[in-house]
């Protein structure tokens, strides 16, 4: 090693001890400093502890002998471990109020819920607020085992931020933890944005927890006028992601499910107002119940709906629960706007006549509002429109029975011809022959009817569901949604129930009308299955369904009444001016005596009565 080198190295060693003796003064320094400073936080502490153990002087003992110094002490044990828990179960609660131009919610700190929710755009029918539930009626709370079991509902939660649309909600633990609930409205909406956020509860909440429960109770209280009604159409409703429509549970009738699946929403749902939840990752599973209440309730309330659904929890820091309410009317647009599925709760029928019902009732409807205020002149007007429509097939139902009237003498005779059960097969072919010569098909009239059917049960479920008729009067009814009452009995009567609706009873007559008008057309004879036919139709059918529309809708009632008033004018038009009996008496003349090529009808009637004449025989052979 020569001298440079050895210079080198010297050099660095001295630097080196420089520098490691200048870090451990600063070093020392340092420490001294901290020293102080943890001098200082160890008073700071005493004096915190201090106060503390003067306010709680048992919490420096075990839980057993801490328990055990109360009760001795005449004082209730605590409930909670954590103190900050303990002081929240102790507080009263207060009511914080949310509002946009749409509703009211009311919360309350006490479990950071919903308290109460008040639609501002809707009346009850006596005229009072409408609330979708009353203060108190309404209970949501979350069960969370953080090293004790935490029921929500038990704590003040502190208000940390409050505006005049959103409120932030805090429980706080001990240890530094804290449970959060986050409200918010927006406008023009009847949306409530909701977090559950889980902040430092890692190390409160142990690693083999992996769900937590929500439960939600709520007492609906009546808010129509015909509990008949109201009760019919109310329901619980809950949907799976991905399928076409929800499942119905209740409609009129006490219920409750168990479901494993996994469940995106879930709805709580009067006639015409819904409370639906909803989570964007899914409740795990959940239990339902629906509990009608009896139309004498003293307290008014239509129904009690709880919810108990279950959580996914996953271990990797704070994370945030979404969930979202809906608080407001079963408006069909105003649910599809939401992209969820919601109207889907509204009952339109079937997929034939929902569709029907969905695309051409609601919007036909939709369109006359626009131009017409009076619901009485739309209905009136959606009719004549309806009819108009399927016009070309009622002209053929009809005229198919206004020649089949021109008939009546030719089949008196053919069942003075055979006048004996036995020649019932004789005489059906001949009538067939009969109708061929005529030029008629019997089958003609079956069709169109078929085809008119979906459009009568699209409007029997689309009246007393739609809520743009809620309250909307006309003539003597004063809510076309519900029933129009002329007389109150003052006590139920079987079968028509506590009143009588004059649009029920005029909609019947109607219908007595028309059968009759109908059924004269229908060759009847000595046959007892077309008299029984005949009794059916023109007694039995509008009696039904008088005793069937007395409770429901004044518009559907209405509706039927104007439907039954146009069909009636439409037959007279179709047997006074386009029916001609003469014509088709001349071509039965022209024809008679001349053999008739045969339908594959009557193909069919002939074997079928051979192969009746062949077992005949056969039987009397045996009997030999």
């Amino acid at each position: 090693m020569d001298k440079n080198s050895i210079i080198g190295w010297v050099l660095i060693g001295v630097i080196m001890i420089g520098f490691m003796f200048f870090q451990t003064r600063q070093f020392e320094k340092q420490a001294a400093y901290q020293a102080q400073l943890d001098s200082i936080a160890a008073v700071e502490q005493y004096k915190a502890d201090s106060a503390y153990r003067a306010e709680h002087p048992y919490d420096t003992l075990g839980i057993a002998e801490r328990d055990s110094v109360l009760l001795a002490a005449g004082q209730p044990a605590p409930i909670y471990k954590d103190s900050l828990l303990e002081a929240a179960a102790a507080g009263e609660g207060r009511e914080i109020v949310l509002e946009n131009d749409k509703m009211v919610l009311t919360l309350s700190s006490k479990g950071a819920q919903p308290w109460s929710v008040k639609l501002k755009d809707y009346k009850t029918y006596g005229g009072g607020d409408l609330y979708l539930f009353k203060p108190g009626q309404s209970d949501l709370h979350y069960t969370i085992y953080a090293g004790e079991t935490i029921n929500t509902s038990s704590f003040d939660f502190q208000v940390v931020e409050k505006t005049d649309t959103s409120v932030l909600f805090r429980l706080p633990f001990a240890g530094g933890g804290a449970l959060e609930q986050y409200y918010a409205l927006s406008e023009g909406s009847f949306d409530v944005d909701n977090e559950m956020r889980f902040v430092g509860m890692d190390s409160f909440i142990p690693r083999n927890v992996f769900n937590f429960d929500m439960d939600w109770n709520v007492t609906i209280p009546r808010m129509e006028k015909g509990y008949k009604n109201e009760v019919q159409y109310s329901k619980l409703d809950y949907y799976f992601s991905g399928d076409k429509k929800p499942v119905e549970l209740g409609r009129g009738r006490s219920a409750d499910k168990s479901i494993a699946n996994r469940i995106s929403w879930f709805a709580f749902q009067q006639q015409f107002f819904s409370a639906i939840m909803r989570t964007e990752k899914e409740f795990s599973s959940g239990d339902f119940s629906i509990q009608f209440k009896a139309e004498d309730d003293t307290t008014h309330n239509l129904m009690a709906c709880s919810a108990a659904m279950r959580y996914d929890l996953a271990h990797d820091g704070d994370q945030t629960i979404s969930n979202h309410f809906y608080f407001g009317p079963n408006h069909f647009h105003t649910l599809q706007g939401y992209g969820h599925k919601y109207e889907k709760i509204v009952p339109l029928g079937g997929w034939l006549v929902g569709w029907f019902t969905k695309y051409v009732i609601i919007n036909l409807f939709d369109f006359l509002h626009k131009f017409f205020s009076n619901y009485g002149l739309i209905i009136l007007l959606m009719t004549i429109i309806v009819k108009l429509v399927v016009s070309p097939f009622t002209f053929k139902s009809y005229s198919s029975s206004a020649k089949m009237q021109a008939l009546k003498p030719w089949m008196d005779k053919l069942n003075e011809k055979y006048p004996k059960e036995e020649d019932a097969m004789k005489k059906q072919q001949e009538t067939m022959a009969l109708y061929q010569r005529a030029g008629i098909n019997p089958m003609g009239g079956c069709l169109p009817m078929l085809l008119q059917f979906p459009i009568l049960w699209a409007m029997f479920r689309f009246f007393p569901a739609s809520i743009e008729l809620r309250q909307q009067s006309f003539l003597w009814a004063e809510d076309l949604s519900a029933y129009d009452s002329i007389v109150d009995f003052g006590t139920r009567i079987p079968l028509i129930g506590d009143h009588l609706s004059l649009f029920a009873l005029l909609m019947a007559v109607s219908m007595f009308f028309y059968s009759k008008l109908t059924m004269s057309s229908q060759p009847t004879g000595n046959d007892p299955n077309s008299q029984m036919m005949k009794f059916m139709s023109v007694w039995m059918m509008p009696i039904m369904m008088f005793f069937i529309c007395n409770s429901l809708s004044s518009g559907l009632s209405y509706y039927y009444l104007i439907s039954n008033l146009i069909t009636m004018v439409e037959t007279w038009v179709i047997r006074r001016f386009f029916v001609h009996p003469e014509k088709i008496a001349e071509k039965l003349k022209a024809s008679e005596g001349k053999k008739a090529p045969k339908s594959k009808w009557q193909q069919r009637l002939e074997e079928a009565q051979k192969a009746q004449e062949r077992m005949m025989k056969e039987q009397q052979q045996r009997r030999r």
